[in-house]
């Protein structure tokens, strides 16, 4: 498959709507427990910084996602944040690997400088592999910082990446 990274238009919009509520839904991953519809998914991804999506370039099918913002504002306007969505149709074939490389270059491009993730889920083993083996650096675990869908609390991994 050729998977290529670009920015998205309004076109990708139901797509991209479909696999973000598949990973909200998931609730093992994103801190979000209300799924997006037309509207409010329009307005969400016109509010960020930045969104890529990963298409492969044949069919023109989305197979995942990703947001970029800033983490914070003012003196710490420089740091950004991000989030990334895999159809799970689409997993493991690396399309998390496409997305994160092309998000670190965007961050880059729109003058961030330091690439922060705020709550990754110790137990998701598969994002924070990726995350280490491209340069991330871990700063910690916060204990019991995330709630899974059967209540019970998961500890949460810190992740940063200078741009």
């Amino acid at each position: 498959m050729n998977i290529s990274v670009r920015g998205y238009s309004d076109k990708d919009l139901p797509k991209m709507i479909e696999i973000w509520n598949e990973v909200v839904e998931e609730g093992i991953a994103f801190p979000q427990e209300d799924c997006l519809d037309r509207k409010s998914g329009e307005a969400f991804f016109a509010s960020q910084t930045y969104c890529g999506v990963a298409e492969n370039a044949s069919s023109g099918e989305i197979y995942g996602l990703y947001i970029l913002h800033p983490n914070n504002v003012g003196r710490c306007g420089h740091i950004c944040n991000a989030s990334y969505a895999v159809s799970s149709t689409a997993r493991g074939l690396h399309i998390g690997e496409k997305l994160v490389l092309d998000c670190l270059e965007q961050g880059r491009r729109h003058g961030f400088g330091v690439l922060q993730f705020n709550a990754v889920v110790a137990s998701n083993i598969h994002a924070r592999h990726l995350y280490e083996r491209l340069g991330f650096t871990q700063l910690g675990t916060i204990p019991n910082g995330f709630r899974m869908p059967d209540g019970s609390y998961e500890d949460i991994c810190p992740y940063y990446h200078e741009l």
